[in-house]
């Protein structure tokens, strides 16, 4: 046998896949991107075998626009840098290369050996860099709709477990023992989830009952690798949705547990209402192009707790200011145990905290001050979120409207000037709260 980690090392014999040539399936080279075709095509001139793989096959296979492409190949990380002068390698737990194409990268992986191979404590896999060849790379696999190769040798799609059947059945299928699968990477819990929404396929019966089961598992995953979940569950368009099935599968409070627990007190009221009146804010402005932040969703989201704690320090005799800046530190901090959260945004949600019982203040030349804010318009358009939820704020909502509406108003708000370079690297560096 040949040594660990060889692309040649003898594998157990697999199931041989089905191979649908060119005339047969959809995926065109025309619409894969022209770098991803650079990528495919210079592996396969040095050698290597070199496949488009994962949702990027998947979406063309359902008619859709990929947001990326990845491509796997037998050729190792450091095989790939030789290649590209414009890679570098990432990643320990799950090393592969990164190839830059301007705005865009390819991200290129090596095909993996067998699950016996990987490093893993208690069923969850902490490494898993021992290459293999793409027979046994399949396996490695999570969704049966995400395991299909578009073979650049010969135009085909290679598929080894039925993922073709399944995106025509619209159905979502863990390859192998789901329990198992969830439990060698908690983030497939979330994962499934985020595709059954995304792709409005249902989620086979034998990988949907563990996922009631095993929320817990994500307790002991990298809070800023649930972030990046967390971005893609609620920033992909499909906020709302993604939101009740979290719910549904008992996984929203693993994200957001301080937020669950008021939820839970309070259902029906005015804390479902303004989260629900946010992520649809969210979705309506992600399909008409807008930009959307995620401070401001986080705002929203973690809005409720910071509030109820806040009231509590007021009944203790705190000032409304001091007692709101308190609470959304404490507030933040048990939140970033769970997601971790970077600094800008975290910063971001505070000041649209902080700025809320300003607004309240409209008298003298307090308005002009708090106008001036870089945060006012985040800290307006919440206020109007509150106002739409049900909260008593809505007068205080129209006269701040009818403020920006007076030349006289806008006109002295002063210009902001920008951050120094160094400043702005200076907070790029510090990413967690």
């Amino acid at each position: 046998m040949a040594k660990q980690g060889h692309p040649d090392k003898v594998t157990r014999l697999r199931p041989q896949p089905v191979i649908i040539p060119r005339e047969e399936h959809s995926v065109s080279r025309a619409q894969i991107s022209e770098n991803a075709l650079k990528v495919l095509y210079r592996l396969k001139s040095a050698g290597f075998r070199a496949c488009l793989v994962g949702g990027g096959v998947r979406d063309l296979l359902l008619g859709r626009e990929p947001k990326d492409f990845d491509v796997a190949t037998d050729a190792w990380p450091e095989q790939v840098r030789e290649l590209f002068r414009n890679s570098r390698l990432i990643g320990r737990r799950f090393r592969l290369a990164h190839v830059r194409y301007g705005d865009e990268i390819i991200e290129v992986s090596t095909f993996r050996s067998g699950h016996e191979e990987a490093e893993t404590v208690d069923g969850r896999i902490l490494r898993d860099n021992v290459y293999g060849s793409m027979d046994e790379d399949v396996w490695r696999r999570d969704f049966t709709v995400n395991a299909l190769y578009y073979n650049i040798e010969d135009f085909s799609v290679v598929d080894y477990v039925g993922g073709m059947d399944d995106i025509r059945a619209g159905r979502i299928r863990l390859i192998g023992d789901p329990v198992r699968r969830y439990t060698e990477d908690p983030v497939r819990l979330l994962r499934a989830v985020r595709f059954k929404v995304k792709l409005g396929f249902r989620i086979d019966p034998e990988a949907e009952r563990p996922i009631f089961e095993l929320g817990h598992l994500l307790g002991d995953m990298p809070p800023a690798r649930l972030f990046e979940e967390v971005l893609k569950l609620f920033m992909g368009g499909t906020a709302v949705q993604s939101f009740e099935e979290l719910r549904h599968y008992h996984l929203f409070g693993e994200l957001f547990p301080q937020t669950e627990a008021v939820l839970a007190e309070q259902e029906g009221g005015f804390p479902h209402t303004l989260l629900i009146h946010a992520l649809e804010n969210t979705d309506q402005r992600l399909a008409e192009g807008h930009p959307v932040s995620p401070g401001f969703l986080l705002a929203a989201l973690l809005w409720t707790p910071m509030f109820e704690l806040a009231r509590e320090y007021m009944h203790e005799g705190m000032h409304e200011s001091d007692a709101v800046r308190l609470a959304g530190d404490v507030v933040v901090s048990r939140q970033v145990n769970s997601t971790a959260m970077p600094r800008r945004f975290t910063q971001m949600a505070r000041d649209i905290w902080q700025l809320q019982p300003r607004l309240a203040r409209t008298g003298g030349k307090r308005p002009q001050r708090t106008f001036s804010h870089p945060r006012f318009r985040a800290a307006y358009d919440f206020l109007l979120l509150r106002a739409a939820s049900g909260e008593n704020v809505g007068e205080l909502a129209e006269w701040w409207t009818k403020f920006q509406e007076d030349p006289a108003n806008t006109a002295e708000r002063p210009e902001r000037k920008p951050r120094s370079s160094r400043r702005r690297r200076g907070r790029r560096r510090s990413e967690k709260a």
